[in-house]
């Protein structure tokens, strides 16, 4: 299938998911978040990948929720809150997609990763940064929770003071920093972010597949043994984009302020 925001690029056992919006910094419009699970899901009966790489086409990975984006904001303003708590679904879906993602998955990161742009990575096995990359959870200051079901993920990662700093205090974090913590597993120089990532691939594209998917899914589960604590998130979402707070912070965007 072809993809109007997204690249797949395949060679022998191992594949590149590419997030193809530079102009925009890759932000996560409704439309791409559909694309990367259609593309997620097409890796479900694949026996010849063994390893998909996720990466970002420009000078971001990925920089969040497109706040742009006019089919959001349509849904967001149409005052219908079961529509609304609908629409949040979408992120746990794309979540989910990479999550269930049989092969094993590495994040290839530089630039920013933020908001949803950082719930990618942190469902993905293993993620390999460059020294100028930065990530971060900002929904705070937009006065929103953060949702998709990704709260356990970064608390696994992390625990739960790292977790806290990152959700509550909303800034974008440095590599080492993220390496110290347990974010990401490297950071390498940028100019060997592609190589180091591929080396990484190809080794774990060499492990027998069978094996190393079983350890993947089987390490998953006890990860995701009690996220069913978030199921409420979404509805939150719904919740604290009804406030003051986000409806200015997204006005301000939308006008360049700070």
């Amino acid at each position: 299938m072809s993809y109007e925001n997204l690249k797949i690029e395949k060679n022998e056992k191992v594949a590149a998911l590419i997030l193809n919006r530079p102009d925009c910094g890759n932000a996560l419009s409704l439309s791409l978040m559909r694309e990367i699970i259609e593309a997620a899901n097409s890796f479900k009966y694949d026996t010849e990948t063994r390893v998909v790489i996720i990466k970002g086409q420009g000078t971001n990975f990925c920089v969040g929720a497109d706040l742009k984006d006019e089919e959001r904001w349509k849904i967001g303003e149409s005052g219908d809150p079961l529509l609304r708590t609908r629409m949040t679904q979408i992120g746990r879906e794309l979540i989910n997609a990479i999550l269930g993602i049989n092969q094993v998955t590495i994040a290839c990161l530089h630039g920013a990763a933020a908001g949803g742009g950082a719930c990618i990575p942190s469902a993905c096995d293993f993620r390999v940064a460059s020294h100028n990359a930065v990530l971060g959870y900002p929904e705070v200051k937009l006065g929103m929770n953060l949702s998709w079901g990704a709260l356990p993920l970064c608390y696994n990662l992390v625990g739960p003071a790292i977790a806290k700093r990152l959700l509550m205090g909303g800034e974008l974090e440095k590599a080492e920093d993220l390496l110290t913590w347990g974010f990401v597993d490297e950071v390498v120089d940028e100019k060997s972010l592609g190589s180091r990532v591929i080396e990484l691939a190809n080794f774990y594209a060499d492990r027998p597949a069978m094996a190393a998917q079983m350890i993947k899914r089987s390490i998953n589960a006890i990860q995701l043994a009690n996220s069913g604590i978030m199921h409420m998130d979404g509805d939150q979402n719904a919740l604290t984009t009804e406030g003051e707070d986000f409806k200015k912070a997204r006005e301000s965007f939308i006008r360049k302020k700070k």
